[in-house]
């Protein structure tokens, strides 16, 4: 089969358009040529007189047919071309609609797997600050408590790889144990009392509810871009208990959202002339499938108000986007999926 893609409608009409008008032009040179042909023979009957006036009548009627046929001709032209212009138009109304279109589900799609990747973040960190281990280092301050909280985050981040680091800090934001002492020593003693990941965790009402920042960089982390999540450590692992401190989990976002937005399901082709981004609600690019202006560039996003769809930018590429939807109690953070496309060569 030929081409499926849907260009390939608007392909023919330019292969019909071309041929159409290599055939008037053929049209126009066989009756040019007639015409003159006539012409002569008329001089011709002249000349003969008396015996070329049956010749001269040939020739009227040659000359009569010649110039109908040019009128048809150009009734033809004028008609094909008003239609294969119209038909040219909607069919590339179809392509950008079709085209746009998928360019705005791939993009949910995008935004989709990372709000029920976080989703989870979400569940991890309310689960993990109920863990006896971190209630004991706050509750009952001490060496042998942190390193046995320490101990048991460590545990975890084998298990979870998607993660830099947990850290526990006490109720007045120095952190006292972490789950990678080795690779990042610097955690221990870090005064976290004006971060916005503790100071909302503290914040939060219960054990249910959880706070979550935009990406950032954290520089005790080795300077990496990291999405935050965090709650409030309870006395007594209740979800109603008096808050002791807080747990903070540092997602490892770059090498995370690289693969999401690297793996967009888009031809090899369509890859060369697409970036595929995640942005979060400022239009600050959060990820980025060519790895540019990460945190620093900001994407002017056009929606008119819609949660989903696809626009022709000011270049003439087409931006499919979406909204997050959330996932479950995650309601997501305004972030967007966008999937900018440059046209065909």
């Amino acid at each position: 089969m030929a081409m499926a893609e849907p260009e390939r409608i608007v392909e023919l009409l330019h292969v019909v358009d071309d041929v159409a008008a290599e055939k008037i032009r053929t049209i126009k040179q066989v009756t040019a040529a007639t015409r003159t042909l006539a012409l002569n023979a008329l001089v011709e009957s002249n000349r003969a007189g008396e015996a070329g006036r049956g010749f001269a009548v040939v020739a009227n009627e040659v000359k009569t047919i010649s110039t109908r046929i040019t009128a048809i001709t150009h009734e033809l032209e004028s008609e094909l071309s008003r239609t294969i212009r119209e038909l040219t138009q909607l069919g590339e109304a179809m392509v950008m609609h079709v085209r746009g279109a998928r360019l705005g589900d791939l993009s949910l799609n995008m935004i989709e797997i990372i709000d029920r990747n976080l989703y989870e973040r979400s569940c991890d960190v309310r689960w993990w600050a109920t863990d006896s281990a971190m209630v004991d280092c706050l509750h009952t301050p001490g060496d042998a408590t942190a390193r046995h909280a320490g101990a048991r985050l460590g545990v975890i981040l084998d298990s979870y790889t998607v993660y830099l680091d947990l850290w526990v800090a006490d109720a007045k934001g120095r952190v006292v144990a972490n789950g990678r002492p080795s690779r990042f020593p610097q955690a221990i003693g870090t005064d976290v009392s004006d971060s916005q990941w503790f100071r909302e965790a503290m914040a939060t009402k219960d054990g249910t509810e959880f706070a979550v920042s935009d990406i950032s960089i954290n520089e005790t982390l080795d300077n990496s871009q990291v999405a935050t999540y965090s709650t409030a450590i309870r006395e007594g692992g209740e979800t109603s208990g008096r808050p002791l401190g807080a747990l903070g989990i540092f997602f490892d976002w770059r090498p995370q959202s690289t693969t999401v937005v690297t793996t967009v399901r888009l031809s090899e082709e369509e890859k060369k002339r697409s970036r595929c981004l995640l942005i979060d609600s400022t239009g600050r690019i959060i990820a980025s499938s060519d790895q540019q202006g990460l945190l620093r560039e900001v994407f002017h996003l056009e929606t008119s108000g819609a949660t989903m769809g696809n626009y022709l930018d000011e270049t003439g590429n087409l931006v499919g986007f979406a909204l997050t939807p959330g996932y479950e109690t995650y309601r997501g953070l305004g972030w967007y999926g966008v999937i900018v496309q440059e046209p065909v060569a």
